[in-house]
C-alpha cells in the first residue's frame, strides 16, 4: 500500500467523482483510477461503485475509510514532525541531574531556548550521581548534570562548571539567624537535617565529628522539598550548597571554619551524537560566566 493510493482514495471519497479527485491530486484521471484498482487489488475488494460520472463507497469502502484516513494522517505528521526537527524548529531537551543539584541553574537559559527551539520538548531525569551515569550508558539523557560521579567509564567527557562554598540554613526563627556569619562550634545543640542524596553528606557529618560540633539528632532527608519542609517546621537545620535555592521562610548564613566546596560538572559522552538542543545547551553552559551569576545570588 503506497501513501499516494491512499490520498487517491481519500479524495474520491469526498468528492465522489473520480475526474474531480484527479484535479485536486494534479494527476491524469487514468492515472489515479489505477493507483486506486491497485489499492483494491491489495485489499481484495472493491472500494467505490462506478455509476459514472458519480461514485459511491461501496460497504468495503466505507469501513476502510476511517482506517485510511487515520493512516494517511499519521503518515503526513510523521513527515512534517521529520521535518520540523530537521529545520531545527522541535527539539527535546533530554538532561539528568543529580538529586543535589537545584534546577535553578538551567532556569535562566529556558527562554533563550524556546526562543530558539519553537516547539521546545523537556525531559529532566531526577538520581544519584550513580544514576546520572546510567541514564546517560542508557541513552536515555543526553546530557549529565552533577558534582561527582565516581564512575570510571572511559566514554564520560566532563566539564567543570562551577565551585560553591556550603552555607547554613535555618528557619527565620531560629536563634542563629540573626547572624550573617557564624563560626562552626555554634552549631551544636540543634539536629542536622542531612541530605543523604548529597555526594558531600558524609565527608560534612565527618567534619563536623572532626571538629567535635555535638549535634544531637541526625535526621536523613531524600530531596530538598522535604528538607524546607522541616526546616521550616522547625525540626533541624541543615547545610546546603550556595546554589540551593531558599524561600523566605528561610535565612542563609555563612560558616567560618566549614570547609566544604563542590565543583557542578557538565556531563556528556564522547563519539556520541547530539541533538541540535543538546548541543546548544552545551555551549551555553560552557559559556556561562557563572561566578557572575553566582554573585548574583541572595
Amino acid at each position: 500500500m503506497e501513501m499516494h493510493q491512499v490520498r487517491y482514495f481519500l479524495a474520491v471519497a469526498r468528492l465522489l467523482h473520480f475526474t474531480r479527485a484527479a484535479e485536486e491530486c494534479n494527476v491524469t484521471q487514468p492515472s489515479l483510477t489505477r493507483a486506486i484498482k491497485q489499492l483494491e487489488a491489495e485489499l481484495g475488494g472493491d472500494l467505490f461503485r462506478r455509476e459514472r460520472p458519480a461514485a459511491q463507497l461501496t460497504e468495503l469502502g466505507q469501513r476502510m475509510h476511517p482506517l485510511l484516513k487515520q493512516c494517511y494522517e499519521a503518515a503526513a505528521g510523521a513527515r512534517t514532525l521529520a521535518s520540523s526537527f530537521k529545520s531545527g524548529e522541535v527539539g527535546t531537551l533530554r538532561i539528568a541531574l543529580a538529586d543535589s543539584v537545584d534546577l535553578a541553574i538551567l532556569l535562566p537559559l529556558l527562554d533563550q531556548l524556546q526562543r530558539q527551539f519553537n516547539k521546545l520538548e523537556l525531559k529532566f531525569l531526577r538520581g544519584t550521581s550513580h544514576m546520572v551515569a546510567e541514564h546517560l550508558k542508557s541513552g536515555e539523557a543526553e546530557l549529565g548534570i552533577a558534582s561527582e560521579i565516581d564512575e570510571s567509564w572511559d566514554r564520560l567527557d566532563v566539564w567543570p562548571l562551577f565551585t560553591e562554598e556550603f552555607a547554613l540554613a535555618v528557619s527565620n526563627g531560629h536563634r542563629l539567624a540573626a547572624q550573617e556569619t557564624i563560626t562552626i562550634d555554634e552549631l551544636g545543640g540543634d539536629a542536622l537535617l542531612c541530605r543523604g542524596y548529597c555526594e558531600h553528606a558524609e565527608r560534612l557529618r565527618a567534619l563536623l565529628r572532626e571538629r567535635g560540633v555535638d549535634l544531637g539528632r541526625n535526621h536523613e532527608v531524600h530531596s530538598e522539598r522535604d528538607l524546607i519542609a522541616l526546616m521550616e517546621a522547625g525540626v533541624g537545620i541543615a547545610v546546603v550548597p550556595q546554589t540551593t535555592a531558599l524561600p523566605a521562610s528561610l535565612h542563609r548564613t555563612a560558616v567560618e571554619g566549614l570547609d566544604i566546596r563542590r565543583t557542578v560538572q557538565l556531563y556528556g559522552v564522547a563519539g556520541r551524537e547530539r541533538t541540535a538542543v543538546a548541543s546548544t545547551v552545551m555551549r551555553m553552559l560552557r559559556g556561562k560566566n557563572w561566578q557572575e551569576w553566582l554573585g548574583q545570588l541572595p
